[in-house]
C-alpha cells in the first residue's frame, strides 16, 4: 500500500477520464483498465516511487481505471475498496465442478461488504469458470461482472447473452480478442498491453464503440502480435522489458521470474517494431 504522502501527491490530475453510464447498473465497470505491474528495486522491494511515477504516465490516457484504480486504493486505505476481484480457487481444481465453483463465489459474495467481480484466467489456474456457473452466480445481487482471460470468444459472448436480464457486465481480459469481445456484447477489459499502448488501446475502444470496424480491425491486426508477447509469449519479463522501452518504469522481476536472454529480448523487440510500435 502506498503511503499518504504519496497518494497525496498523485491524486491531483488523476480524476480525467471517459465518462459512461451503463444504464440500471448498480456499479459500472465498463471501459480499458491498464493491469498494472509492480516496480521492484534491485532487492526486490516494491519500488513505491516508480510506482507513483508509472500511474502518473498512465494518468494521460482516457483509462477507465488508471485514475480510479488510484483512488480506490486511496479508498481501500480509508474506508474500504469499492469491488473485489476474485481468482477462481484452483488449487484442487479437480474437484472444482460447477457446484462447487458457485458455492464458493456465493459464500464470498454474501460475505463481502463490496461487490464482487469473477476472475477467470484459465492459462494460470488451469480452470475454466463455466457458463453455466456464471450465469447463476450472475443472479447473485452482489456479483457485477467478470474478467474472462480465456480467449474463447464464443463463450464471451454467451456469457453476454445469458446474463443481459442481470446487473452483470463482461470484460475481457487480454487485447488479443478486445475487438471480437466488443462485438458480441463485452464492456471492456482488463489487460497488460495498455501499460505500455495505452493510448492505441484506448483508440480500439472508441473505434469500437463508435462503430469504426474496418479502422478497429486494422488496429486490432496491429495489436495482437505485441499482446501475445507480453501475455503467452515472454510474460511479466516482456511486458516490464517494453516499459522500459516506452518511457515507463518497469525493471527487474521477483523471482521465480527470470530475466529475458538477449534472444528472447530481441524476439520481443521484433514483435513491437514489425508491427510499427518501435
Amino acid at each position: 500500500m502506498l503511503g499518504p504522502q504519496i497518494w497525496a501527491a498523485m491524486r491531483p490530475g488523476l480524476s480525467r477520464g471517459i465518462s459512461r453510464n451503463v444504464k440500471g447498473k448498480k456499479v459500472d465497470i465498463a471501459g480499458v483498465y491498464p493491469a498494472v505491474t509492480t516496480p521492484f528495486t534491485a532487492t526486490a522491494e516494491v519500488d513505491y516511487g516508480k510506482l507513483e511515477e508509472n500511474l502518473n504516465k498512465l494518468g494521460t490516457f482516457p483509462f477507465r481505471a488508471t485514475q480510479a484504480t488510484v483512488e480506490m486504493t486511496l479508498s481501500m486505505a480509508q474506508v474500504g475498496a469499492d469491488a473485489a476481484m476474485v481468482v477462481t480457487p484452483f488449487y484442487y481444481r479437480g474437484r472444482m465442478s460447477s457446484a462447487a465453483l458457485i458455492h464458493h463465489y456465493t459464500k464470498v459474495a454474501d460475505l463481502s461488504p463490496i461487490p464482487v467481480v469473477l476472475y477467470s484466467v484459465p492459462a494460470n489456474t488451469g480452470l475454466d469458470l463455466p457458463v453455466d456457473a456464471v450465469v447463476t452466480l450472475s443472479q447473485h445481487p452482489n456479483i457485477i461482472g467478470i474478467k474472462d482471460s480465456g480467449g474463447d470468444v464464443t463463450k464471451i459472448g454467451l456469457m453476454v447473452h445469458k446474463t443481459s436480464k442481470q446487473d452483470f457486465q463482461v470484460l475481457a481480459g487480454s487485447v488479443g480478442f478486445l475487438l471480437a469481445s466488443y462485438a458480441v456484447g463485452a464492456v471492456g477489459s482488463i489487460c497488460g498491453l495498455a501499460n505500455v499502448l495505452g493510448a492505441q488501446v484506448c483508440q480500439l475502444e472508441r473505434l469500437c464503440l463508435t462503430g469504426q470496424w474496418e479502422a478497429a480491425r486494422t488496429l486490432q491486426h496491429r495489436l495482437i502480435e505485441p499482446n501475445t508477447a507480453v501475455t503467452q509469449r515472454f510474460g511479466i519479463p516482456g511486458l516490464k522489458k517494453t516499459m522500459d522501452w516506452f518511457g515507463y518504469y518497469g525493471g527487474p522481476c521477483r523471482a521465480p521470474l527470470q530475466e529475458l536472454s538477449p534472444a528472447n529480448e530481441e524476439a520481443l523487440r521484433l514483435d513491437f517494431s514489425n508491427n510499427g510500435w518501435l
